[in-house]
């Protein structure tokens, strides 16, 4: 949960956000949609023929084989599926075999349960399991499960917003890189891609000359965070809040930004404000027809600027927020993170992210931490990186306010 701006701050955008809303909403217990998952053959099919392309002269004017960028890229599935197992916490079955000779000797061997499910086009499940979800392989190129994100979040207006507003560019560069180093050595088989999470569209208590309650930060603004995430080496994920506008009305203004290879997206449903309220009043939701618009979106993109597959961040910490999870569709061009953002003492952040994450599972599982409301009474203390690593499933994106 977190604040919004005050009328000081530019923009005049209110804070009005109450820390108890967001630790009440927490414990919200709904029953959640259970995912089927889909059954398949058990025979993995895991590779793939590299694309080639044959074009162009050689110095005679013959025709030759010439070596030529093919979209999409080609996918290392094999290990792809062995990631998600690993994120999934996956350890393989194995049944105790007695047999007895004619002698009438025993021996007891260990056989191994073939609990794998495998299909051409998505990803690997486990029989009876809800992780990891059959989606679709992506394309090549992708950044997860390959590398787990790393981000800071904020609005450079703003110092309640999250560290990214606290700090000038320096300090958040050095913060960033130093946690960054916890999580390699937490988990040194994992490489980290650095981010910045910036929010580009700000929910505010106050209705604007058009009555949305929410405000678009300049391209000048937008930019500097842009350019804080190549300096980061990393890339750079657009935030949006959309108050009492909506996700299709919204999107299309940051298109030139999301053409680029390394600018995703992040979405919150807590402040789409589908009932009319105000932003911070009630919370927000989002649905699956809404999500899949996005996912749909940013596919389009991608094909026709043959991009990797973008990053789609979705917020959520009730299960209201995200409704009809299951029908979520991720593409071979989007991948798909549900991230718990709620915060809280550990306890309580553990029981959230089983809740809204592992039961309602979608493809990927995120993680928020603050850094000041995780520290409120009666918290003892952040979950550290090997805290978070043992969650189920483990989160592969992990963002910082």
């Amino acid at each position: 949960m977190r604040s919004i701006m005050t009328k000081n701050e530019r923009y005049g955008v209110v804070g009005i956000l109450l820390g108890g809303i967001a630790l009440a909403s927490i414990f919200w217990l709904l029953d959640v949609t259970a995912f089927n998952t889909v059954a398949y053959q058990n025979t993995p099919t895991n590779k793939e023929p590299v694309a080639t392309s044959t074009t162009g002269d050689d110095i005679d004017g013959n025709d030759s084989a010439v070596s030529a960028p093919v979209w999409p890229a080609s996918l290392d599935k094999e290990e792809y599926d062995e990631r998600m197992l690993a994120l999934a916490g996956y350890e393989p079955s194995f049944e105790t075999i007695i047999a007895t000779s004619s002698t009438g000797a025993t021996t007891t061997t260990k056989k191994r349960i073939n609990d794998l499910v495998y299909a051409s086009s998505s990803n690997v499940t486990v029989e009876g399991e809800l992780w990891p979800t059959a989606a679709p392989y992506p394309h090549g190129g992708a950044i997860l499960p390959f590398h787990r994100i790393i981000t800071y979040y904020g609005n450079l207006y703003s110092t309640r917003m999250g560290i990214l507003g606290e700090f000038p560019k320096e300090e958040v560069l050095r913060r960033l890189k130093e946690e960054i180093s916890h999580w390699e050595a937490a988990d040194p088989d994992t490489p980290v891609m650095p981010a910045i999470e910036y929010i580009v569209s700000v929910a505010q208590a106050d209705a604007g000359a058009d009555g949305m309650y929410r405000n678009v930060m300049p391209d000048s603004e937008i930019d500097k965070a842009y350019q804080i995430a190549k300096e980061a080496n990393g890339i750079f994920i657009l935030d949006l809040q959309v108050g009492l506008s909506t996700i299709q009305k919204e999107l299309p203004q940051f298109r030139s930004y999301l053409e680029e290879s390394d600018v995703h997206l992040a979405i919150d449903p807590e402040f789409s404000m589908k009932t009319g309220a105000a932003p911070g009043t009630r919370i927000g939701s989002y649905n699956a027809t809404d999500i899949n618009f996005v996912i749909d979106y940013l596919a389009d993109i991608v094909q026709e600027k043959q991009l990797p597959p973008k990053v789609l961040i979705v917020h959520r910490f009730t299960d209201r927020m995200v409704q009809n999870a299951s029908a979520i569709k991720p593409r071979p061009e989007v991948q798909v993170v549900m991230v718990m953002d709620g915060w809280g003492p550990r306890g309580l952040k553990r029981g959230t992210y089983s809740r809204v994450v592992d039961s309602d599972p979608v493809q990927f599982a995120g993680l928020k931490i603050f850094y000041k409301n995780d520290l409120k009474p009666p918290s003892t203390g952040l979950l550290s990186p090997q805290q978070s690593l043992d969650l189920n499933p483990t989160p592969i994106y992990v963002q910082f306010q």
